[in-house]
């Protein structure tokens, strides 16, 4: 999620300078991702998705990758029954001209909420709390905590102001990008302006919400929040190469991020900002292979029971025609799962149970696009062609 709300419209999409000049370096590159297992691994057959349906997709990727002037991006599409789509094309460093590979980790932005709720969630099934305590049971000083359910927050319903959206923390983070940030800290910037709206009349997304989560999940659990994600989620869905940094650190290899998102709006290389200002609500890096794997376990509900699954995926309206959201998830097009976007780093990760089909992209840019996101472009464009039937973010029909 963007931090400056007036800068973009929702998390589900609802000019590039001289910096980012060598966009036309390294062609499109073909592999096979790893197989997550044996049943995965025999679902695919052999030639991607057909010589037709591949180089209708690289043609359309490339067109959408230069109109939107993305330096980078890798795309993966699989589809059991009919095959997979794994590319990376462009760059991942416009100074060095270095390509775009499949194998980079990135940082997954507002992707960052599935984990965050699947570990609240996690905690609902141990019988620890409920979805409809008050907040203020857990965390105090939040203003109307105690009419604000954890519900509330997970669906982005609370009417918490995100502080994201306060000028003052903007001046602060802009001003010094590498600073490390207290989650506490980040939640008084909101508390200064009063609540938007009554609990659960309203959806407004706001990473106040899922900072929220975070410190919840640390007080029941009696553990960091970074130490209770990797026990209770990561480890047990085998995903070995997510994480949530302590700070700027950056595992290799990774694409160099581009952003505008600056006090002068300059495109610069935003790579080694600290990311602790996102913390429970953004700040987690993964890579394409995790991502894929990561995508099926958030839309199943494999780490939670059925009933518990079901609270997650009761999705409801954003005000957005075709988006809903549910307790730290959307739904798009039929599609299940969700983006994220911070300085630098754009992807998304979506499930479809009707083909039981997976899409996961990452960019290494968050600039807008004529008002739009990047990455929902580029999920728009690719599941017009292989889901017409179920479009990413489909726009609203003229009148």
């Amino acid at each position: 999620m963007r931090r400056t709300p007036s800068r973009r419209l929702f998390a589900a999409g609802l000019l590039m300078a001289s910096a980012l000049a060598p966009l036309a370096a390294a062609p499109a590159t073909a592999v096979h991702a790893p197989a997550v297992d044996r049943h995965d691994q025999d679902t695919y057959p052999s030639g991607g998705l057909g010589p037709e349906l591949n180089a209708r997709l690289d043609q359309t990727i490339e067109h959408v990758r230069r109109q939107a002037r993305i330096p980078g991006v890798v795309v993966g599409l699989w589809m059991p029954g009919k095959g997979s789509y794994v590319r990376a094309t462009g760059v991942a460093d416009t100074r060095t001209g270095r390509p775009m590979t499949t194998d980079v980790y990135t940082r997954i932005g507002s992707e960052t909420k599935t984990f965050t709720v699947t570990a609240l969630l996690e905690l609902v099934d141990d019988g620890r709390i409920r979805l409809d305590d008050p907040i203020a049971r857990y965390v105090d000083g939040v203003p109307n905590g105690r009419r604000i359910t954890l519900r509330h927050l997970a669906e982005m319903r609370s009417g918490l102001f995100p502080y994201t959206a306060d000028p003052e923390f903007t001046r602060a983070l802009e001003g010094d990008p590498s600073r490390s940030w207290d989650p506490r800290e980040l939640l008084a910037y909101g508390y200064k302006h009063r609540n938007t709206f009554a609990p659960g009349t309203k959806f407004q997304y706001s990473n106040s919400n899922l900072i929220l989560l975070g410190l919840v999940i640390e007080k029941v659990s009696g553990r960091q929040f970074g130490d209770f994600l990797h026990q209770r989620v990561l480890r047990p869905a085998r995903l070995h190469h997510t994480l949530l940094p302590e700070g700027a650190e950056f595992p290799e290899p990774h694409a160099r991020g581009y952003t505008n998102q600056t006090l002068s709006g300059a495109y610069v290389d935003s790579t080694n900002w600290n990311p602790s200002w996102a913390w429970s609500a953004g700040a987690m890096i993964s890579n394409l292979h995790d991502l894929r794997r990561w995508a099926r376990v958030v839309a199943t509900g494999t780490l939670l029971s059925p009933e518990t699954q079901r609270e997650r995926l009761k999705t409801l309206p954003t005000g957005f025609p075709g988006t809903s959201y549910g307790l730290g998830i959307l739904k798009t097009g039929g599609w299940i799962g969700h983006n994220g976007s911070l300085p630098g780093y754009e992807s998304v990760t979506v499930y479809l149970p009707s083909q039981k089909a997976t899409l996961v992209l990452m960019l290494n840019t968050d600039a807008m696009h004529e008002g739009q996101e990047p990455s929902s472009l580029l999920a728009r464009a690719i599941t017009e062609i292989v889901t017409p039937d179920n479009v990413y973010d489909r726009p609203v029909p003229a009148r």
